[in-house]
């Protein structure tokens, strides 16, 4: 909970990142959880874990929000457990000190515990810094959502 006012810059700055790109969906300057969903969220460990990268004067510098999901067989899919990866950022001012990379292997040794068979995440295309990260750590495309605007 003490670190509800930080989660809330870093959040900032991923919506920064997505208003940049897709300026017609985000706006600057937002963020995609208030105080209060943060707090909700919390509350909801361990469905919903919320992991934390702090410096080494215990200062949150990233973080990864995670849900757990269970998927139930239908006619033509099999049961499936999940941990999707809502949302991961590294403050501006670490990135390249590899605490995303850190941050990720976390979420995946996390996934391991909890008897998932795969992580996934959703990456927007208008932020080829992240495709190009998650391809690094060996993360490969699943499906696509392709769009058309109509004006």
């Amino acid at each position: 909970m003490s670190d509800i006012p930080r989660l809330g810059e870093l959040l900032v700055q991923v919506c920064n990142v997505h208003a940049a790109g897709r300026p017609d969906i985000f706006v600057a300057g937002h963020r995609k959880y208030s105080d209060h969903e943060l707090r909700l969220l919390i509350n909801q460990f361990p469905l919903s874990p919320i992991l934390v990268a702090a410096n080494e004067n215990d200062v949150c510098v990233g973080y990864a929000f995670c849900q757990i999901q269970n998927h139930e067989a239908t006619d033509n899919t099999r049961a499936r457990r999940t941990l999707y990866l809502d949302d991961l950022c590294v403050d501006e001012a670490c990135r390249g000190q590899h605490v995303g990379k850190r941050l990720y292997e976390a979420v995946c040794q996390l996934a391991k515990e909890e008897q998932c068979q795969a992580v996934t995440l959703n990456v927007w295309a208008c932020n080829p810094s992240a495709v190009g990260f998650y391809e690094s750590l060996g993360l490969r495309t699943l499906k696509t959502t392709l769009e058309k605007c109509l004006d």
